[in-house]
């Protein structure tokens, strides 16, 4: 059975076989469920919590 993982940046849950994927130099793995969410984090170096979109920002 596929587990389901949660997007590094926005806490959203990635259903199997959808999202990116990326794996640092460290080893350590980091889901995304869009390109959205990797290019705002690896790219653009936002914070989740000042974003209102993400679910991080509405707890």
């Amino acid at each position: 059975m596929a587990r389901l993982v949660k997007c590094a940046f926005c806490g959203n849950e990635i259903l199997p076989g959808t999202g990116l994927m990326y794996i640092k130099v460290d080893g350590s793995v980091m889901w995304f469920c869009s390109r959205k969410c990797y290019k705002n984090m690896l790219v653009l170096n936002r914070k989740a919590t000042k974003l209102k979109w993400t679910k991080v920002a509405k707890r």
